[in-house]
């Protein structure tokens, strides 16, 4: 579908707005993948171009968070495994839903992902307040199974929808009892890339991405993460945070509105 000069610098804007909030607090896909939908790009078509615009700016995250990764072997690889096979079996569930029903469901995904980030601090509170992180190599096989478990169904979500998927893995490290938030951080945002990287690679094989606006949001999303990661200090990331959770609610209410 061909797209007006005006609509290219909507999109530019609207990614740009998406990188600078996911790197001052995440949250960015309530921004990009609404603008989409407002150009009236099919739902599972938007889904796919926006977590693949997107994407480059959480592998460069994840980049910069590699010197925080302290976790060992026997625990990373099951995770990792368990992101990517969740990632494309989700990608490939969104490939099989009717772009209607998606659409019917899309209110509920912003929702969930809204509610997701709302009470992601209180996630963060099981970690604790210690800058300690305790050692994850005693970690017991039966722990490493659940979690695994959980990860997968995670990295589903993740494939099919994904915002709001950080705030459960926050809470899963947790109870494996890291209390480090940085190294928490880290991990994370490597999952989350792992996940995101399975479902990019299934929806470029699958032809669901729309390349030129994917092209002009990947440029708008890197431009934002760039200005966010450089005001990141300056910014107040309680107002952030606020900011991000009422663009949740008003787009949630507003597809709620539309569906019905």
């Amino acid at each position: 579908m061909g797209l007006h000069l005006s609509q290219y610098f909507f999109l530019f804007l609207a990614a740009c707005i998406a990188g600078t909030l996911n790197a001052l607090a995440g949250g960015g896909s309530f921004i990009s993948f609404p603008a989409l939908l407002l150009l009236r790009v099919p739902p599972v078509q938007a889904n796919a171009t926006n977590t693949v615009a997107l994407w480059p700016g959480l592998a460069a995250s994840t980049l910069a968070y590699l010197k925080r990764l302290n976790v060992p072997l026997r625990l990373l690889i099951p995770l990792l495994v368990t992101s990517v096979a969740g990632g494309w079996a989700g990608a490939l569930l969104l490939l099989k839903t009717p772009q209607h029903t998606f659409m019917h469901l899309v209110p509920w995904l912003l929702l969930s992902g809204t509610l997701l980030f709302a009470f992601g601090n209180t996630i963060r509170g099981l970690a604790g307040k210690t800058s300690v992180m305790d050692d994850l190599s005693a970690t017991s096989w039966r722990a490493i199974v659940i979690s695994s478990f959980v990860e997968l169904l995670v990295a589903i979500y993740g494939g099919y929808f994904g915002a709001g998927i950080g705030f459960i893995t926050l809470g899963m490290l947790a109870a494996l009892g890291m209390r480090d938030i940085h190294a928490m951080g880290a991990i994370r945002t490597l999952l989350a890339a792992a996940i995101n990287a399975a479902a990019v690679v299934t929806f470029i094989l699958a032809g669901a991405v729309l390349w030129p606006q994917c092209g002009v949001m990947i440029a708008g999303a890197l431009t934002g993460g760039w200005f966010g990661a450089h005001y990141a200090q300056k910014a107040d990331p309680r107002k952030v945070r606020i900011l991000v959770i009422a663009v949740g609610i008003v787009m949630s209410l507003y597809f709620f509105i539309k569906s019905a």
